[in-house]
């Protein structure tokens, strides 16, 4: 854990300022979104608890530790202004997607902040798997097929928390088609439709390829996911090294073997 910490300390000391983002217009035609056009499908306690989602767990330890997660993120967002974050890790398997999700879910619950979670993992789309359901639509329909973001909203049961899956899955131009104007334009329409909500993304690891970088323009910051003793350290600095000139509002340490710093959170 000892060498994930100072590498991070380290990243933090010689990270530059982040380049100056392009804001996201607001379309003064944008109507206000009306739940009784999202699809309604309620997450069961059991499911909650064997996925394990803060919504239904009994482990205060870790519910503490997301509160203080949202505290953070939320206080840069708003101190800067920012409404879009993407969540990535540098390789996978590390709890990057659980980690999105039980992030969205703490924002949710307190009842100021609402949010929207976009998975944008088109190599191994995994929010909907998190949270026990199965979409009849996802985000490729919307790239692909023109399905109306309408069609692709969920609310899993959970007051201000909105999800956009991606249940199908595809290796081949994903970078292409997270790049796209299609998707720079559902990023606009959805910070137009929630003014003041914060939108997620979960992004794929991104030393699986140039998905993240691609996608990168369209995001005003982004979040890491690590694991201990299980993320490399070289990976994490050539994920740092990659993310130089982006805003990352820290490091996500998981699965941590040190006393009280399980599910920590680290700048």
């Amino acid at each position: 854990m000892d060498r994930i910490s100072k590498a991070v300390e380290l990243a933090a000391e010689k990270r530059q300022p982040g380049k100056p983002k392009k804001p996201l217009s607001r379309s003064e035609s944008a109507q206000p979104f009306e739940y009784t056009k999202t699809r309604r499908i309620v997450v069961q306690p059991e499911v909650m608890r064997e996925n394990r989602l803060i919504a239904g767990s009994d482990q205060q330890i870790i519910i503490d530790a997301y509160k203080l997660l949202r505290t953070r993120v939320l206080h840069r967002m708003q101190q800067n202004n920012w409404r879009t974050l993407g969540i990535t890790s540098p390789g996978a398997n590390v709890g990057k997607t659980l980690t999105s999700v039980n992030l969205a879910i703490s924002i949710a619950m307190k009842h100021e902040n609402t949010v929207v979670l976009v998975d944008a993992d088109l190599r191994r789309p995994s929010v909907h798997k998190c949270l026990g359901i199965e979409p009849e639509h996802g985000l490729l329909d919307y790239l692909e097929d023109d399905i109306p973001i309408d069609q692709m909203l969920i609310n899993p049961g959970i007051d201000g928390f909105v999800v956009i899956p991606s249940h199908n899955h595809s290796h081949a131009r994903s970078s292409e088609r997270l790049s796209s104007t299609k998707m720079e334009r559902l990023v606009r329409e959805l910070t137009a439709r929630y003014p003041d909500r914060l939108v997620l993304f979960d992004l794929p690891p991104i030393l699986v390829g140039d998905d993240v970088e691609a996608f990168s323009p369209y995001l005003d910051a982004f979040l890491l996911v690590v694991e201990d003793g299980k993320t490399d350290i070289v990976e994490y600095a050539k994920t740092i090294e990659i993310l130089e000139h982006e805003d990352v509002l820290g490091t996500v340490l998981n699965k941590s073997n040190e006393p009280g710093h399980g599910y920590d959170y680290y700048y």
